[in-house]
C-alpha cells in the first residue's frame, strides 16, 4: 500500500487507515484480530481509535492484538482524548488535566509507552484553547506522544490552533485534522481544508463511505441489518438518505458500472485523492468489509470521472 507523509511532518501513513469506532460495540474480538492482520497483510500501517471508542474497550482490543498478534512496530497508532461516554451520555472535557489522565489510560489499556500520534477529540469552548494545546505539548516533551493532531476542528480553529504552536518557541506543530468527508459531505472544502493545507496539517477524514449511505446498500430501502435499521444508529445514517444524497449515490453507481468496479471503490477513491488528504479511515464492522474497502488500493479514477463527481455533489443545498 502506498505510503504518505501527515502533514508537514515525518510521520509517514498508509493512505488508508484502518478505524476502530466498532470495536467492542458491534465487532467483537475475533473480527478485530481478523480486521487487523488483513489490514497489515495489504501494507496498511494506521490505525486509529480513541480513548472514548466503547468505553476503552477499543483501545483494550488493539493492545491485546499488538501483543500477540501483530508486532507494535508494524502499525502507527493514533487515538484521541476529550471525549467520553461512561455515564452513557456524550461527555466532553479537553482540560489539560483530563486530557493527560485519558492519556495515560489509553497507554495502559494499548500497552504501550507512546503513541504515534495523540488527538483532541473534538474543540469545546469550556476550556482555553492554550490550555488544550498546552496538554498536547506534554504529552509530545514527555514522550508519551510522537506527533499530535486534533479532530473535527473547524477552519478557524484549526488555524488559531496552528498560529498559537508555530508562534511560541518550544511548541509542538499539528500535524492533522481528523473530519468527515465524503462525497455526501464536503462541507470541509470552504473553509476547514484550505486553513489546513495553509497550516501545513493533512485531512484524515472518518466516515469516508457518508456512513455507509455511498456503497449502494440502501438505494432499495433499509436493509434490517444495516446501522439505519438499529435504533443507536437510525438518525446517524438517517441525516444522509435524503433526495440529494440519492441522486449522488446513483451518480457514483452509474460511474462504477461503467468502471467495473463497486460504488463503495469509486467513493473511496475519491475521498482518498482529493487535496490534502492523508488516509481516509475504514470503519468496517466486519472483516468481509474491511477486505472490500482494501481492494480500492489499486483504483485510480480517471479524471474525466472524478470531475464529474464533483459536479453532482458539490451544493450541499
Amino acid at each position: 500500500m502506498q505510503q504518505r507523509f501527515v502533514g508537514q511532518s515525518g510521520l509517514k501513513v498508509s493512505r488508508l487507515a484502518l478505524g476502530t469506532l466498532n470495536w467492542g460495540q458491534g465487532t467483537d474480538e475475533f473480527e478485530a484480530k481478523d480486521q487487523l492482520t488483513s489490514f497489515v497483510s495489504a501494507g496498511g500501517t494506521l490505525v486509529d481509535t480513541a480513548a472514548g471508542y466503547a468505553d476503552g474497550r477499543a483501545e483494550e482490543m488493539l493492545g491485546e492484538l499488538l501483543a500477540g498478534t501483530v508486532p507494535r512496530s508494524d502499525v502507527v497508532i493514533a487515538t484521541k482524548a476529550g471525549i467520553s461516554r461512561a455515564r452513557g451520555t456524550r461527555e466532553v472535557d479537553v482540560s489539560r488535566r483530563a486530557l493527560l489522565s485519558t492519556l495515560d489510560a489509553s497507554l495502559r489499556r494499548l500497552g504501550v509507552d507512546s503513541v504515534d500520534l495523540w488527538q483532541v477529540h473534538t474543540w469545546s469552548d469550556d476550556v482555553p484553547w492554550e490550555e488544550t494545546l498546552a496538554a498536547l505539548d506534554h504529552a509530545v516533551s514527555s514522550g508519551r506522544a510522537a506527533y499530535v493532531g486534533v479532530s473535527n476542528y473547524a477552519g478557524w480553529q484549526t488555524a488559531q490552533a496552528q498560529a498559537w504552536q508555530r508562534a511560541v518557541p518550544g511548541r509542538t506543530a499539528l500535524v492533522s485534522n481528523q473530519v468527515e468527508y465524503s462525497l455526501l459531505n464536503r462541507r470541509i472544502e470552504q473553509e476547514t481544508v484550505p486553513a489546513a493545507l495553509a497550516a501545513g496539517m493533512s485531512i484524515l477524514p472518518w466516515s469516508p463511505l457518508g456512513r455507509g449511505v455511498l456503497t449502494g446498500k440502501y438505494r432499495s430501502g433499509t436493509p434490517n441489518d444495516s446501522r439505519a435499521a438499529s435504533s443507536h444508529f437510525a438518525n446517524y445514517v438517517g441525516a444522509y438518505l435524503d433526495d440529494r444524497s440519492a441522486r449522488i449515490v446513483e451518480s457514483v453507481s452509474r460511474a462504477a458500472d461503467g468502471l467495473g468496479l463497486t460504488p463503495l471503490e469509486v467513493s473511496l477513491a475519491w475521498v482518498r485523492d482529493r487535496p490534502g488528504v492523508a488516509a481516509p479511515i475504514l470503519g468496517a464492522r466486519t472483516a468481509a468489509q474491511l477486505k472490500s474497502s482494501l481492494a480500492v488500493e489499486e483504483v485510480a479514477l480517471p479524471a474525466e470521472i472524478m470531475a464529474a463527481l464533483d459536479d453532482v455533489s458539490g451544493s450541499e443545498s
